[in-house]
């Protein structure tokens, strides 16, 4: 808003000054205040953008150290193991834990373009949605849930993950799903359509999760998808799985990773 204030007070300036200073006529004077407003608009875009993307890059740049050093800790492992699997994984936890609090408090920064871009809250709401979801602080992710722009499919199926933790009612989900699959192109509902049959397999509606897949198929041809609907459809919903998408289904932290543990042999000479 101020920013089209102060477009507007140059557009009239621009125009008086040639209008009534310079005595040029007056649709040549709308031309050029026209011209004006535009350019600042464009410009003083320009300049937002920048540092706004200056700002999200040092966000980047935090959790991109901070994976880094964990993933050269797991190297060093790999040569002397940890003392136990548990302390192992309360330092990898700790150490995620404290990298992503330093990104969340440089979020903060973007709160001084407030004034320049109206829809800064909802977008320092989706960083710090997904920051918190990181290190599992539902609490903040509860309250942040209701302003975040839910336009990425990853962040509804983050909302559908929450819902099911929560045990909302199964019709709520299913307008989370229904609503963020509307407008997806060809595989962008694989995430979405794997977290939702897997909820209503979880309960119990392992026909509903078939007709899930069935349909989802139509604008797909991800294989996890086309493997569990194979499952459901011969009966082997033991089978089903989402464990073929990884990292990317592992995030909505619904399952945890399963472990192989390697057993040792013994050699006998």
């Amino acid at each position: 808003m101020i920013t089209m204030i102060i477009a507007i007070a140059v557009a009239c300036g621009g125009f008086a000054a040639l209008h009534f200073a310079v005595g040029v006529g007056v649709g040549w004077s709308i031309a050029f205040g026209v011209l004006l407003f535009v350019a600042f608009q464009v410009c003083f875009g320009i300049f937002l953008r920048k540092r706004m993307t200056a700002e999200m890059q040092g966000v980047q740049a935090i959790l991109v150290d901070g994976q880094k050093r964990l993933q050269e800790k797991m190297q060093r492992w790999q040569i002397r193991p940890p003392g136990s699997i548990q302390a192992a994984q309360k330092e990898i936890a700790d150490d995620t834990r404290t990298f992503v609090r330093e990104a969340l408090a440089k979020t903060e920064c973007l709160r001084k373009f407030r004034l320049w871009v109206p829809m800064i809250d909802r977008q320092m709401a989706t960083a710090q949605l997904q920051l918190n979801w990181m290190i599992k602080d539902f609490k903040r992710v509860d309250e942040l849930l209701p302003k975040v722009l839910l336009a990425d499919p990853t962040l509804v199926a983050m909302k559908m993950a929450r819902q099911q933790m929560l045990d909302a009612n199964i019709e709520d989900i299913r307008k989370t799903y229904e609503k963020g699959v509307r407008r997806l192109r060809y595989n962008q509902n694989v995430l979405l359509a794997a977290c939702f049959s897997w909820i209503l397999v979880k309960r119990g509606d392992v026909d509903g999760a078939f007709k899930v897949l069935t349909e989802a198929l139509k604008n797909s041809d991800n294989a996890t998808l086309k493997q569990n609907h194979e499952h459901l459809m011969n009966n082997r919903v033991a089978h089903f799985s989402n464990s073929g998408l990884g990292d990317q289904w592992y995030q909505l932290m619904l399952e945890e990773p399963r472990m192989r543990t390697q057993r040792q042999r013994s050699v006998y000479r």
